[in-house]
C-alpha cells in the first residue's frame, strides 16, 4: 500500500517540477520580490512601476487598450490603478466616447516615476548581470514568443 502513495507523490512531485503555470510563477515571485525590495524608497511596488511605466509609454491610454498591452483583465487593472489614483499618480478622464476612460500620469505621477526609474535601473543591470546578457536576451525572448502563442487578446 505505501508503494502506491509513493507512487503518486513522485507523480505530483513531476507535475510541480514541469508544470509551465507553478515554474513561470515562481520565477515571477522571485523577480518581483526583487524588485519590490529595490524599488522599496521610491515608494512603489513593482507592480505599481509598472503601470505607471506603461501607462507614461502610451499615454493617453484607454483602460481597454492598457489592459491588452499588459494581458490583463480590465477589472484587475481597474483594481491595481485604484491606489495610484489616490496617490495622484494617475488620472483617469472620460474618453471620446462615454464608453472609454483615458489614463494618464500627473505631474506627481511622472516626478515618482522619475525617482523610481533609478532604483529600477540599478536592480535590473543587477538581473542582466546576474544572469548573463545572453541568458536575459533568450529569456525575454522565449517571454515574447509565449506572449504571443499563448495570448488571448
Amino acid at each position: 500500500m505505501n508503494s502506491g502513495k509513493t507512487i503518486h507523490r513522485k507523480k505530483r512531485s513531476q507535475i510541480v517540477q514541469n508544470c509551465t503555470c507553478f515554474n513561470l510563477r515562481k520565477a515571477s515571485r522571485a523577480v518581483t520580490q526583487l524588485f519590490d525590495e529595490a524599488l522599496k524608497p521610491s515608494g512603489l511596488y513593482a507592480t505599481q512601476f509598472t503601470l505607471l511605466a506603461a501607462i507614461s509609454s502610451q499615454e493617453p491610454v484607454t483602460i481597454t487598450k492598457l489592459s491588452q498591452a499588459l494581458v490583463m483583465d480590465r477589472t484587475t487593472l481597474t483594481r491595481n490603478l485604484n491606489p495610484l489614483q489616490k496617490e495622484g499618480w494617475v488620472e483617469v478622464v472620460p474618453g471620446e466616447d462615454k464608453r472609454t476612460k483615458t489614463l494618464s500620469l500627473t505631474r506627481s505621477g511622472t516626478k515618482v516615476l522619475k525617482v523610481a526609474m533609478t532604483h529600477w535601473n540599478q536592480v535590473q543591470s543587477q538581473v542582466v548581470k546576474t544572469l548573463g546578457t545572453g541568458n536575459w536576451e533568450e529569456l525575454l525572448n522565449i517571454l515574447s514568443l509565449t506572449i504571443k502563442k499563448l495570448n488571448p487578446y
